[in-house]
C-alpha cells in the first residue's frame, strides 16, 4: 500500500482525498474528506512521531534508541511542530536546559576526574562556561 502523497506532483498543491474505500466489504464512499494534520507529515516525520509517542516523550530513551543526540533530536522535534503548522517557543523554553546531554555528561566527567570543581561545573551547566 502507498502512503498518502502529501503534495501534488504536477502543481504542488496539497491534494485533496475524495473517495475512500473498504477491501472487507468493497463499499466506496465519495466526497471531500478531511486527513488530519499529522498526514501531511515525511515519512521520517512519522517515524520521529511515533518514536517519540513510544519513548513517552523521553528524549533520554530515543538518544539510545535512535541514535541521536538531544540537540539533533530538539531539531527534529521543532521541525515536527512546524509541519503541524505551528512555532516551537515561549514557554517550552522555560523548561529547556541550559546544557544539552553531551555537554552535561562531558562537565559530569570532569567535575568526577577532578579537573574542574563545582563552581566551574556549576558555571557550564548553566551556559556561562566555556
Amino acid at each position: 500500500m502507498n502512503d498518502l502523497p502529501t503534495t501534488c506532483p504536477i502543481c504542488g498543491e496539497t491534494p485533496i482525498v475524495t473517495r475512500v474505500w473498504c477491501r472487507s466489504c468493497d463499499t466506496a464512499l465519495e466526497g471531500r474528506f478531511a486527513v488530519g494534520a499529522l498526514a501531511g507529515l515525511s515519512r521520517e516525520q512519522l517515524r520521529f512521531v511515533e518514536t517519540f509517542v513510544r519513548c513517552e516523550g523521553k528524549f533520554t530513551r530515543m538518544e539510545g534508541e535512535l541514535g541521536l543526540s538531544y540537540p539533533t533530536l530538539r531539531n527534529r522535534l521543532h521541525d515536527v511542530i512546524r509541519a503541524l503548522g505551528y512555532e516551537p517557543g515561549g514557554e517550552e523554553l522555560v523548561d529547556e536546559p541550559a546544557a544539552d546531554a553531551e555537554v552535561r555528561r562531558g562537565v559530569l566527567t570532569e567535575l568526577e576526574a577532578g579537573t574542574i570543581d563545582a563552581t566551574e561545573a556549576l558555571k557550564r551547566l548553566s551556559g556561562n562556561g566555556d
